[in-house]
Parts: structure tokens; sequence; C-alpha cells
């Protein structure tokens, strides 16, 4: 799918398909006034047929409209013209991708990239309706005999008002692409089956991302190696499966050569079976998607590296595959983590924190500037927030609200969670340094202060994305969703927009 941006007048657009917007009250755009005026009013004789009214996300199919170039023209419903904020933008551009997917068109015009969106700049409604044309189109169907055929439109032109400065905006359509093309990505690991995406599998995806981007280079530890290190906690984890765990690092080179990097650790669980500590079968098939932290870690360097993004990062990947067997760890079995802390398993399920405590003791020696870990740990922040919010936690208040800030730009929000040393006491052990769970009581709290315990030494943010994610459920419905790597994306380019200031 590739964006153009022109300011060509809408009734010459030579075009499959030609979306206009219509507000509410049957108001019409500028560029649908256009149409309706070549076409001797033939919209404004339709809206008073009351099939559109204007309200956010209608849309409207028109063939063969008169006097325009164009063959179809798709009438989208954008609400208010003085309250379009950015909820309600997402919303209509959404609507009018399905619209879109229900027609045989293979080049698109919309003229709605030079609407103005309460709180946002002048690019932004470029970036939103390429990232979402680019993640909507989405379609995962590497396991599938003969893949469904999906039409997608090769060009997707942005028509702009002459006013509009079109470099800039061509320039957000394509940080807009990147971050799609980002999400399909960590999508397409996170949909794989654990059968086929298993450590070394993500390993190996992390090794092409290197070869597909000069500027990243990436580095393999296997057992071995991580047993040498000390890495008992993350390596406790796999003990079980037959799969050898892995911790990858991608150095993604963006920056000057001295300059220290911003980090990001995805929790990579290929498949969780809880160990010992067996889940129930009924929700077992969704722990296929244990490792999209991992994924979102992957896509957003990607992302990052085709915008070339002026800033060092780290993606750091904890790889392991969660089975019982007669070498998994058990239920009261104390392990030695890589910062030499002891922790007591109660819970094999509760596993995610393992591979992640000794991922950011490694990393301590790389010097980081800031730290965000991304996992889906816990059933406890989908209690919490459902599937609309990541929940975030922080040992810091400035870096707390640079991710919010990045979220709520991305449109792919966190909310800030406590994080108080009232309920350090939960996770006391009687015989070691900690247990590895705190109960269930506050269990997305607990889990993010057993982390805090390996983070001390430098600044750092936990995202739990169990409820964002992914859908579980039914085949219709279930899915990676590529969240949050417009929220991570963002943050980075905020980072380096501070670091050039």
């Amino acid at each position: 799918m590739r964006f153009a941006v022109n300011a060509a007048n809408p009734v010459k657009a030579r075009t499959h398909c030609l979306i206009l917007g219509v507000f509410a009250g049957n108001r019409l755009s500028p560029p649908a006034e256009d149409v309706n005026t070549a076409s001797d009013g033939l919209i404004s004789r339709i809206l008073k047929r009351g099939d559109i009214t204007g309200k956010a996300g209608q849309t409207l199919l028109l063939h063969d409209v008169s006097g325009i170039r164009s063959q179809r023209v798709l009438l989208a419903g954008l609400g208010d013209a003085e309250s379009l904020d950015a909820a309600r933008f997402s919303l209509v551009i959404r609507a009018v991708v399905s619209a879109i997917k229900a027609t045989n068109a293979e080049n698109v015009t919309l003229c709605l990239g030079g609407l103005e969106v309460r709180g946002r700049g002048e690019g932004w409604p470029a970036r939103r309706i390429a990232e979402t044309f680019v993640a909507s189109f989405y379609a995962f169907d590497a396991m599938r005999e003969k893949p469904a055929k999906t039409l997608t439109p090769g060009i997707v032109t942005l028509n702009l008002p002459e006013r509009a400065r079109h470099p800039a905006l061509a320039g957000a359509a394509s940080i807009g692409a990147a971050i799609g093309a980002g999400m399909n990505r960590a999508r397409d690991l996170g949909n794989h089956p654990g059968n086929i995406c298993t450590p070394t599998f993500m390993a190996d995806a992390c090794l092409a991302l290197a070869d597909e981007f000069p500027a990243v280079k990436t580095d393999v530890l296997n057992e071995d190696e991580m047993q040498d290190l000390g890495m008992g906690a993350l390596l406790s984890v796999g003990n079980g499966s037959v799969e050898p765990s892995k911790l990858v690092v991608m150095h993604y080179n963006g920056g000057n050569d001295d300059a220290a990097p911003h980090i990001i650790v995805g929790k990579g669980i290929s498949f969780d079976t809880g160990g010992i500590s067996l889940k129930p079968a009924g929700s077992m098939p969704d722990m296929i998607y244990d490792m999209c932290g991992a994924a979102s870690v992957l896509g957003t360097i990607a992302a990052i590296a085709t915008m070339e993004l002026n800033l060092n990062v780290l993606g750091v990947i904890a790889a392991a595959e969660n089975m019982p067997s007669g070498t998994a760890t058990r239920p009261g079995d104390i392990i030695t983590s890589l910062s030499g802390q002891t922790i007591e398993i109660l819970n094999t399920d509760a596993e995610g924190r393992l591979v992640l405590c000794d991922a950011l003791t490694y990393i301590d020696r790389f010097k980081p500037v800031t730290v965000v870990d991304i996992a889906t740990l816990t059933g406890a922040a989908v209690v919490a927030l459902g599937s609309h919010a990541t929940a975030l936690y922080a040992n810091d208040d400035a870096l707390a609200e640079g991710l919010h800030a990045a979220g709520e730009a991305a449109q792919d929000r966190a909310w800030r969670m406590p994080l108080w040393d009232d309920y350090q006491v939960q996770l006391k052990s009687a015989f070691a340094d900690m247990s590895n769970t705190g109960g269930r009581a506050a269990g997305s709290i607990t889990a993010a202060c057993f982390l805090s315990r390996f983070t001390r030494e430098y600044r750092w943010a936990h995202l739990d994305v169990a409820g964002t994610a992914y859908r579980g459920g039914s085949a219709q419905q279930k899915g990676a969703t590529g969240r949050p790597v417009p929220l991570l994306t963002q943050y980075l380019m905020d980072q380096a927009v501070m670091q050039k200031a």
C-alpha cells in the first residue's frame, strides 16, 4: 500500500473511490460541496432523503456520480464540526476502511486529511489515516492452505487543501504507515501458533530484522551463555520444555555512537501452559499470545528503523516456553536470579516476571536512559482495565507522564497504577528473599512490585498489556492487536525530539 498527497480538485480525481466528509446536520465539507456542484446537487438531494445524516461513523456508497471522474463516491459522516476530536476521527476512518473493504476499489482518494481535529496538529489526520489503512487491511494467512483473497488498495491518496503543507503531511503519512506496518509485524509474530513460534522462531525473526535494516544488529544468548551468567530465573521457566530458551538483544543505532540507549524489554513466553500449576483447558488456547510483549518490541524496532529515528534503542526479548514435565520447575522450588536475589516459586504460572527479572538485571550493563518492559503479565490487569487501556507502572514520574502522553497522542492509551511499597509485603517468603506471587489481591500491582526489585538502578516503567495486546475467544474475533506498538513508537519519537533539543 502506497500513500500519496496532492491538492487536485476532487471533481477531477481519477480514482476508484472518492471519500467525502459530511458533517452533522447535512453540512457538506468543502470537497463535498465541490462534488455536489459538479453533480448538479445530487449529494444534497440524497441527504434530504435521510439515508445519511452526518452522524460520525455513518457511510453511504454512491456509484457513477455525474460530473466527476471517480467511479464511486463514499460519503462519510463526521459528526459536529466544532467538536471533531481524535477519538471520533479514528472512528470515522475505521468506518471508511470497512466500507472500502466491501468494494473492489484498487485505489482510493480521501478528502479527509485536511480536517481540523481538536487538540491535534496539522499532520495528525494524515498519520492516523495511513496507520489505520495499513493496520486494517492486515490478515494472517500464513497457516492456511489457500490464503483468503483480500483486495487491498495499492494507492491511497490524501487530497488536501491548497493551503496545506504537503511535504510535512506526506511525512506524517509515512510515519503512520511505518507504525501500521510495525503493528502488523507484531501481529504476525503473535498469531503464529506455539508449535511454530518457539523461542528460536522469535530469535530468528529478530535476526531477520537485522538483515532487513542496516541500523539494526541482533545478538542472541543461548542457554549455556545464560547459565554462565547466572540467569537462574529465566532458565527456570523453560526447564520443562524441549525448546531452548533465548535472550535476544536488538541494537538499533540511529543516534550518536556515544549516546546512551533507551531500552524496551518484552516478555516472550511462546506458549504458557502454566507449568506444573497447570491452567484450565478453556483458557489455554489463547496462551499462544503470551509472547505479545516480545512481539511489540520487534514491531516497534521495525517501525523506528523504517522511519530512521535519530535515537539509540535496544529491543530485548526474554523468550521461553512454560511446559510441565519431569524436569519442570516445581511449586516450592527456590531459584537464584541474575541479581543474586532468591525467589521461592509458589506458582509456576507466575512465570513472566521470572524471565523479565533476569532480562531487566542484564540490561543494566548498557546504562540506559529509560527502560520500559512490556508483558501480558496478569489477568488482574484485565479485570481492572478491560481491553481499553494498558496498565502502566513506573518508578519515575516523568517517565510515567511521558508514556501516558504518548499513549494519548497515539490513541493507544495507558493508565497509571500505584506502585506503593505498601504492596511489597505480599511478596514475602518464609525461606527466600521473595516469592514469585503475592496472591489474588492486587495481582497486577504485586507483579509490578516484584519487577521493581530488579530495576532500582535506572528509570523504569512496566506495561501490563494482558488486556490490550490480543483478543481471545471466538475464531471470528481472536488475534493479536499490535498494541502497544503505537504507544512505544510515539514515546521513542518524543525522546528523539527531546534529545535533539
